[in-house]
């Protein structure tokens, strides 16, 4: 199953923009952006994107692009798992 990865348009001043740009060129992940994400007092403070509906947070944009792969990871080896 392909990843959806949502973006808060009030959150891309974290540096976030380059990244969702960038995880658009992925032909394997589905990215949207939303006005609003319900995260208010989180996107004031910090860079953050869903991933499948979880919350995924960093320091950086950096940081949240580790952390966004990381959790792609996880979920691609927990659907090998229920497909052996």
């Amino acid at each position: 199953m392909r990843p959806i990865i949502e973006f808060c348009v009030s959150n891309l001043g974290h540096g976030t923009e380059a990244l969702k740009n960038k995880l658009e060129q992925n032909m394997d992940y589905d990215v949207i952006e939303y006005t609003c994400l319900g995260n208010c007092s989180q996107c004031r403070f910090e860079p953050f994107a869903m991933v499948n509906g979880e919350v995924i947070a960093a320091d950086s944009a950096e940081e949240l692009e580790e952390a966004i792969e990381t959790k792609i990871k996880e979920l691609e080896a927990w659907d090998k798992l229920e497909l052996d």
